[in-house]
């Protein structure tokens, strides 16, 4: 059915006419993206002109204006009609009929309507003091009755919107970053809203308004692609969802990328993040280009005052080897020939993020389309160039920006676009995969004195992560790559060694840490030998916590700083030739001493409850600032005896505490004090309201441990009573043995979306499987717990292969249950 067919049923039929022209209009497969939606706006249009003529005689003064997105021909599925009617003033009686006779029909098809009645004096007005009805108004489109009526207004409203434009673009600027800091950016959520979001159609409607007022314009190339995958993205969310949304859901992706004919989910998040990129990039350029522009306004009346008229020259200040600093942006030297130097694109990128300014996209524009490629291996400059843009801090990501958005970080390094938009499908990661690399590098940058290679790190932050565009593990795809890219830029073969052992080991330290018995002389071993040198341990501890704090705040804090530190103490030791200490080694501290004590005495189990703010002594180099809060400390001694794991997890789970980290193992005693005690070491906070009372704990735990509370009841009843809530669909649990962790025992390994009783079923299950835990080690990341059980049989050795296999079936059938 052609365009001409759908407008003729609608026209014949009225309403109920446009009602089904409408939906056969949106089924048409073959028909979708601008021609749909110019298809659904000219249908629209000719429905509500037929709305406008009917039944009366025509009304002199008087026209239909579509304004906004239904201005522009861009009606998706569920769009608003956004529609003014527009009067001379002459007729308000014949007006308000007209109004009801068009607002109505649109009520009676449950069609969004956002309607307003005004002269053009009044819609002047309103525009003077609303920015929002200003801009709706600059797309203005003429829909039916008096045409001299319409055109009037449209010159109307931008000549005022060009005269006052200088005082209007800042209120247009501060209203854009004022919705960015609400919705974030949408090249990098998971959940992303199409039109809100930073990069997203608010923005290029403002680009559009930018450019009507003739002060500045943004980049055109690209950008109009951008705007229209956004609006295809967004059609097929309404399609898919019969709902007038704009925020792209989790549980929708797989169906929005289906109806565009994606291959799933994360193709199209990569879409949606390339155009929104685009759009963010032209923001920055166009709001840059306004300030120079309003600020050259101001100085220019008071230069020629002084100068007694004429033009002032732009001074031009030198910051590199064909590098000049103009207008506050970076730009190339006159003399500077890009088809005859291939380091200057990374020469002008260093020297912007060493003196803090942008590069101006003039020049980034120049450099892509003549520079000539850099030879292989890199000369020694373009590698020094390379480590300084790295070790700029916070002003690399604008530089590196820059720099992408024009291809040229793509053609310095090739394996980029594979990890270029690539979403991160983890609720502890906040950014996309290249982004992320960026921000450890940043974060690299803070580290660089204590290390004494800090250009293998910065380029180690670079390319960490650099496998995730790759199928299997990231970290081993991550170190061929390394190696590659490490020779290709002139690092020697030594150099590339290092390098590719900190890719392929970038999580050993805190995983090893967080998960693994540090008093196993195998676990700090097993980190030695994998790390080989003192130089190469000190490069991974920087790059471990740079690439923590860089991942987003779940996945960094004090206390996992802490561990971290600890297990470098040890490896560092067994480098330098030590042997590790053995368990029985360790000492406890004063007060858990004193709780082992009091346990052994009264037989029953004590803790102590207390708030940990300050920070750990091993963690010397963290930048200064107020102490981080750890949440509650809660440490627990009990005489040894079975079931105290589920005992206490399940305790802290009735009382709503949720469990941060937590560790459990035997006490080594003072010499005299005859007995066996466990201590367990949690952190934990309250889900909602105060902390219990350290006695109400120890009561319950007193009785979960003889027996007389039932837990798992308990729990039970508090689920029925309050269902939890459909959300996203969590991956399955995972439960595996981890091969030769510890020669004192087997090391059980869960990964499974956290929630309330969790490690209470965990351990309870573990102990029905009747084997001994040695020590655990939990952590929670996010939504995801991340936990390491030691365990091991009647006699204490190892598990069997065969017996080890049956307890983790068990527990994943179990924790999948």
């Amino acid at each position: 059915m052609t365009s001409t067919d759908v407008r003729k049923d609608a026209e014949d039929s009225g309403p109920s006419g446009y009602a089904a022209a409408r939906l056969r209009l949106l089924n048409e497969e073959a028909r979708s993206g601008p021609p749909r939606r110019s298809a659904l706006s000219e249908l629209t249009d000719d429905w509500l002109a037929g709305l406008f003529t009917a039944g009366s005689e025509e009304l002199r003064g008087v026209s239909l204006v579509a304004v906004g997105g239904y201005g522009r021909g861009e009606l998706s599925p569920r769009s608003d009609l956004d529609l003014l009617l527009l009067h001379d003033g002459s007729a308000p009686q014949a007006v308000a009929a007209l109004a009801d006779r068009l607002w109505y029909p649109v009520w009676d098809l449950g069609l969004a309507l956002d309607h307003s009645v005004r002269t053009p004096a009044e819609a002047r007005k309103t525009a003077g003091e609303d920015l929002k009805v200003q801009l709706g108004l600059l797309d203005a489109r003429h829909l039916v009755g008096d045409l001299g009526l319409t055109a009037g207004l449209r010159t109307a409203v931008l000549a005022d919107w060009r005269n006052q434009a200088p005082r209007r673009l800042p209120e247009l600027q501060e209203l854009c970053a004022e919705r960015a800091e609400r919705q974030g950016e949408l090249q990098y959520l998971l959940e992303p809203d199409l039109k809100e979001a930073r990069g997203g159609l608010r923005d290029a409607t403002a680009l559009r308004a930018v450019a009507a007022s003739w002060l500045a314009d943004a980049p055109r190339e690209g950008l109009d692609d951008a705007r229209r995958r956004l609006l295809d993205v967004r059609d097929a969310l309404h399609l898919t969802t019969g709902r007038a949304t704009d925020r792209l859901a989790l549980q929708e992706q797989d169906q929005v990328a289906a109806e565009l004919g994606l291959l799933d989910a994360d193709t199209l998040l990569r879409q949606v993040y390339e155009a929104a990129r685009v759009i963010s990039y032209a923001s920055d350029v166009t709001w840059r280009e306004v300030g120079r522009v309003l600020r050259a306004r101001s100085v220019r009346p008071r230069l020629r005052a002084m100068l007694g008229g004429g033009k002032p020259v732009a001074e031009r200040s030198p910051l590199a080897e064909g590098v000049v600093e103009q207008d506050g942006e970076v730009v190339l030297a006159r003399a500077a020939r890009p088809e005859r130097d291939p380091v200057l694109p990374l020469r002008a990128a260093a020297a912007a993020a060493q003196a803090g300014l942008p590069l101006s996209l003039h020049a980034v524009r120049r450099l892509a389309a003549t520079v000539r490629p850099l030879p292989t291996p890199w000369p020694a400059e373009a590698r020094e160039q390379l480590v300084t843009l790295l070790g700029s801090g916070q002003p690399t990501i604008e530089v590196w920006e820059a720099l992408e958005a024009e291809g040229l970080i793509t053609r310095l390094l090739p394996d980029w676009e594979r990890v270029r938009c690539r979403p991160q499908r983890n609720a502890v990661h906040i950014w996309t995969v290249d982004r992320h690399l960026i921000e450890t590098a940043v974060r690299a940058s803070e580290f660089t004195r204590r290390v004494s290679r800090p250009d293998l790190l910065l380029v180690a932050a670079l390319l960490h992560d650099i496998g995730k565009g790759w199928p299997g593990d990231h970290s081993v795809a991550g170190e061929i790559i390394a190696k590659d890219v490490a020779a290709r830029i002139g690092f020697d073969r030594t150099e590339v060694a290092v390098l590719s052992t900190l890719v392929r080991h970038h999580l050993l330290l805190v995983e090893t840490a967080t998960r693994r018995d540090l008093e196993d002389p195998a676990t700090v071993r097993s980190v030695a030998e994998a790390v080989g040198s003192q130089g190469t341990l000190e490069l991974l501890h920087a790059l471990t916590e740079a690439d923590a704090l860089a991942t987003g705040p779940a996945a960094w804090s004090s206390w996992r700083g802490s561990l971290v530190a600890d297990l470098v103490r040890r490896v560092s030791a067994v480098l330098a030739g030590e042997l590790p200490e053995e368990p029985e080694a360790a000492a406890a501290t004063a007060e858990q001493e004193r709780l082992a004590i009091e346990a052994v005495a009264t037989g029953s189990p004590v803790l102590s409850l207390r708030a940990q703010t300050e920070p750990p002594a091993d963690l010397a180099d963290q930048p200064a600032g107020d102490p981080e809060p750890l949440g509650v400390e809660l440490l627990i001694a009990v005489p040894d005896q079975p079931r105290v794991l589920p005992a206490v997890a399940g305790v802290l789970a009735m009382h709503r505490l949720t469990v941060r980290t937590a560790e459990l193992r035997a006490l080594p005693l003072p010499s005299g004090v005859e007995g066996s005690v466990l201590l367990l070491n949690w952190r934990v906070a309250a889900e909602y309201g105060s902390l219990p009372q350290a006695a109400r704990l120890r009561a319950d735990l007193v009785r979960a441990l003889d027996g007389s509370l039932d837990i798992a009841g308990r729990l039970a009843e508090r689920d029925a009573a309050y269902p939890r809530r459909r959300g996203v669909v969590a991956p399955p649990p995972r439960v595996t043995v981890a091969s030769a962790a510890s020669h004192l025992a087997t090391v059980i390994e869960v990964r499974a979306q956290d929630a309330p009783g969790l490690l209470f079923r965990i351990g309870r299950a573990l102990e029905d499987a009747g084997v001994r835990m040695r020590s655990a080690h939990v952590s929670t990341l996010g939504a995801n717990a991340v936990d390491a059980f030691y365990v091991t049989g009647a006699s204490g050795s190892p598990l069997p292969g065969d017996e080890a296999a049956a307890v983790t079936r068990k527990l994943e059938e179990m924790l999948r249950g």
